[in-house]
């Protein structure tokens, strides 16, 4: 570095592709400028984090047509000039709304099993009908779409879930990302899942309170089974927690107590949580605290933070949050990421993220059409002659008559054409970035349906949109499943007596489909399958469900539809023989049948004069008749 020093330094990480942004990337240290991003800045934030919160708040200025306003902070009041139209939020309306799909639904595989009735398919229902019934009371679609608009414009979304005794139900919130502060190991992998959390936002001074500016942090951590712990306080009247102590009657020393169905391992204490099958030395504890700025001093961060400075907070019932055990052994945090991240890394690219250039590019024509729209509504006129040798301007008004002297004349400057050309420019920037971020025309519904020659051209057009949303979808399909998971788990931690015999299972949530479908051709397709026999009754209701038939419950519409195919109840009826087993087809009552009276005999004759006498056939003359 002595020898070239002063060179810009070449940084190249997650959000490398801000550099080309002079605000963010200094050409010395290449780091975002600390008049534009204050708080990517702050003494408590890790350096390693001060591109990635600097990174989000450009880009929330993107979304909310203020990237002049920010750029004004290093550019000059003249950035404010710019205009923005909202192409960026388009953008990420747009993919939002293809990610989630028309509907999203709670799926346990094999919940719509119908054709065989075991524990397994019960207990699938079961649960399937408690997770769609929570996600309605806490209106899972909205803290989806909350999440997923974070997720595209910023690249990442974090869901956080808690258990709400009052309620009686798992609760789900939504944070911005910039709160969010994973501790992940320098020697450990990006991808796995972090083993604390902290939520860390500072708060403004309130002087009608008489409060400075302080700092919260919220953390969940996993760590080893402790003792039980109660609420206390300190020397110094602080609200903590503190030991809980025994009692013996021996005489000997006081021994910790351990909380309600734990147990000494060794040296080591265990729990049986009921989702596992053996015992768990891990525990998740809460701590909710918060500090004055002015209290940290030193190189401190949001992972070292004095503790002797904290206030501790208490919740709804009384219990001091200073590492208080959930018990569950997960944290309840998940992290949610826009695209795959590559290998070793934990955080999503923004779909902005390489498009960014285009829509600067976009903002200065946009910028430079409203300027010649100016001069071509108000076109610049100039007089020549006597008439117009005794002012130097003169305001043009409709109806406006100039007397010319002789040889006058009135030249007018012409600025229609150069703005056509940059209306072009414009439509020609629009359509790169649509290239760049893979949204073809069609789907930003800037086509005109009627210039697409047929549906199969529109199939392909909509290729680049299908591989997009399929990566999208791959990021948040195990992210998906672990939410699921989580709120079964809280659920059973809480001690909720409909979750009283749930057995945990696998459960996932089905995006709807996001692309027009031809539903005469899906229905078609599945009656034809479903007639020949190799397409099952379930797959093709799902189908017609996911093209957009008005299919509110699958479970429910298998069973309408059974309980009125009473030709296939006969042909069951043919291979089984057994009444009840066909009822049950149907999804009705089986009848009560009487006991079959034995079969009554005819008496045998007593002789053989009787017997032909009863039967003239049995004569010798039997040939001839």
């Amino acid at each position: 570095m002595g020898l070239i020093s002063g060179a810009r330094r070449l940084t190249i990480d997650a959000w490398s592709w801000l550099n080309f942004k002079p605000i963010y990337s200094d050409q010395l240290l290449g780091m975002p400028n600390r008049r534009a991003f204050p708080e990517a800045h702050a003494t408590w934030v890790p350096a390693a984090d001060e591109r990635r919160l600097a990174a989000y708040k450009l880009l929330s200025a993107y979304d909310n047509n203020q990237a002049g306003e920010l750029a004004a902070i290093r550019d000059g009041e003249d950035a404010r000039d710019r205009r923005e139209f909202g192409d960026p939020s388009m953008f990420i309306d747009t993919l939002v709304a293809h990610v989630m799909g028309r509907e999203q639904r709670i799926v346990v595989p094999g919940a719509e099993q119908t054709t065989s009735k075991n524990p397994d398919q019960a207990a699938a229902e079961h649960l399937q009908t408690l997770l769609r019934e929570w996600a309605d009371a806490e209106l899972l679609p909205m803290r989806m779409l909350q999440t997923e608009r974070k997720a595209v414009g910023l690249g990442d979304g974090v869901y956080l879930l808690y258990w709400d005794a009052t309620k009686q139900r798992a609760r789900i919130k939504t944070y911005d990302p910039g709160f969010y502060f994973p501790v992940i190991p320098e020697d450990g992998d990006g991808s796995d899942y972090p083993e604390r959390v902290h939520f860390a936002w500072e708060l403004p001074e309130d002087p009608k309170r008489g409060l400075k500016p302080r700092l919260r942090r919220i953390t969940y951590e996993l760590d080893w089974i402790q003792p039980a712990t109660a609420s206390g306080v300190d020397r110094a009247g602080r609200a903590v927690r503190a030991p809980l102590l025994t009692e013996p009657d021996d005489g000997t020393d006081p021994a910790p107590l351990l909380n309600i169905g734990d147990q000494v391992d060794g040296t080591n204490i265990a729990r049986d949580y009921p989702w596992n099958d053996r015992p768990v030395y891990r525990t998740c504890y809460l701590t909710d605290a918060t500090w004055e700025i002015g209290d940290l001093i030193g190189p401190v961060d949001v992972d070292s933070l004095p503790l002797d400075k904290a206030t501790y907070a208490t919740d709804a019932s009384g219990e001091v949050l200073d590492r208080l055990d959930l018990y569950i052994d997960f944290i309840p945090v998940v992290h949610v990421p826009n695209t795959v991240p590559p290998a070793e890394e934990h955080w999503g690219q923004s779909s902005l993220a390489k498009a960014l250039q285009v829509f600067d590019e976009l903002q200065g024509t946009d910028t430079d059409s409203s300027r010649a729209s100016a001069t071509t509504g108000m076109p610049i006129i100039g007089l020549s002659g006597k008439a117009a040798s005794g002012r130097s301007q003169l305001a043009v008004a409709p109806g406006m008559v100039f007397e010319l002297g002789e040889n006058g004349r009135m030249d007018t400057v012409d600025t229609a054409p150069q703005l056509a050309e940059l209306r072009n420019q414009s439509h020609d920037l629009k359509e790169r970035a649509s290239n760049v971020v893979r949204l073809p025309a069609v789907a930003l519904g800037t086509m005109d349906p009627s210039k697409v020659p047929s549906g199969y051209a529109l199939q392909l057009s909509l290729g680049p949109l299908d591989s997009l949303v399929s990566g999208m979808r791959l990021a948040r399909a195990h992210k998906d499943t672990l939410l699921l998971r989580f709120v079964t788990r809280l659920h059973m931690a809480g001690q909720h007596p409909d979750w009283a015999d749930v057995r945990p299972m696998p459960a996932l949530i089905a995006r709807g489909p996001y692309t027009p479908t031809d539903k005469a051709a899906v229905l078609e397709q599945v009656t034809q399958g479903v007639e020949a026999g190799v397409m099952s009754l379930e797959t093709g209701v799902r189908m017609l469900s996911e093209a957009g038939f008005p299919i509110d419950d699958i479970d429910q519409e298998i069973k309408q539809i059974e309980s009125r195919a009473f030709a296939a109840a006969k042909d069951l009826a043919d291979a089984l023989g057994n009444v009840e087993a066909v009822a049950d087809f149907l999804g009705r009552q089986a009848p009560e049948t009487e006991e079959v009276p034995a079969v009554q005999l005819p008496p045998i004759p007593a002789n053989a004069a009787e017997a032909d006498a009863a039967d003239p056939l049995q004569d010798g003359d039997d040939d001839e008749a």
